[in-house]
């Protein structure tokens, strides 16, 4: 087996002081959970405009994996469960231990109940992984800004990004808005240039980097490769 890296730089900040990063996570949770109390189990619940696009993104993201082989998956910011239940439609065969997460508790409610009996699907409240799994994939969770800084919001996508790193043996995926979507509030949404995290993962976290930018919606998705640790 081939060690793989560890460890990260001393230059990698990943936390804001706690009171701040218990506001915006409840923010975040409470948006969400407004969506989800008005629209439902569907793709606007979690803020997407349609079931093709939300899966259009599931195929992105599912690149990282490798479908010849069992493996484990955290869902970082699960929602209601939708991904998991594209992963048994797709790829019935596959043999995935999944792991779902989310900051809203009504939203894991659904998921539970959506996904109830599966032994191989399950879900969690969480800001962070409470495991080491093979992939992780996150979709969309970092778009909404809200009213925050754009430097805390920043530091807070360091963050996510960074604990992807560290519970994934194998590699993590994510996507990002490349442009707000019109009618939309430019000011709450977060839309960075591709080269910036792809950057930060390439240099911070000494991963391999691959950035999907053609799939036909105002968005990139970073497939991030763990690199083998140097002997």
């Amino acid at each position: 087996m081939i060690p793989m890296r560890t460890g990260l730089g001393p230059a990698v900040t990943t936390a804001l002081p706690p009171p701040a990063l218990d506001r915006l996570c409840t923010n975040v949770a409470a948006y969400y959970t407004a969506k989800l109390a008005r629209h439902g189990a569907i793709p606007p619940g979690v803020d997407w405009s349609c079931l093709a696009t939300q899966q259009l993104r599931f195929v992105q993201l599912l690149r990282i994996c490798d479908f010849a082989a069992p493996f484990s998956l955290n869902d970082v910011g699960c929602g209601y469960g939708a991904l998991a239940a594209f992963l048994a439609e797709r790829h019935p065969s596959a043999d995935i231990d999944y792991l779902g997460f989310d900051l809203s508790s009504a939203m894991v409610q659904r998921a539970r109940r959506r996904h109830r009996g599966k032994s191989a699907t399950r879900f969690n409240v969480g800001r962070t992984s409470p495991r080491i799994a093979d992939y992780s994939v996150a979709s969309g969770i970092m778009n909404v800004k809200l009213d925050e800084p754009i430097e805390h919001w920043e530091t807070y996508v360091r963050g996510i990004l960074t604990d992807m790193y560290r519970s994934s043996r194998r590699g993590f995926a994510v996507n990002f808005m490349a442009a707000p979507t019109p009618g939309a509030p430019p000011d709450q949404l977060y839309c960075p240039s591709p080269d910036q995290w792809a950057r930060f993962c390439r240099g911070d976290l000494e991963c391999a980097v691959d950035t999907l930018c053609d799939y036909g919606l105002r968005e990139f998705t970073l497939l991030v490769r763990r690199q083998p640790a140097v002997e």
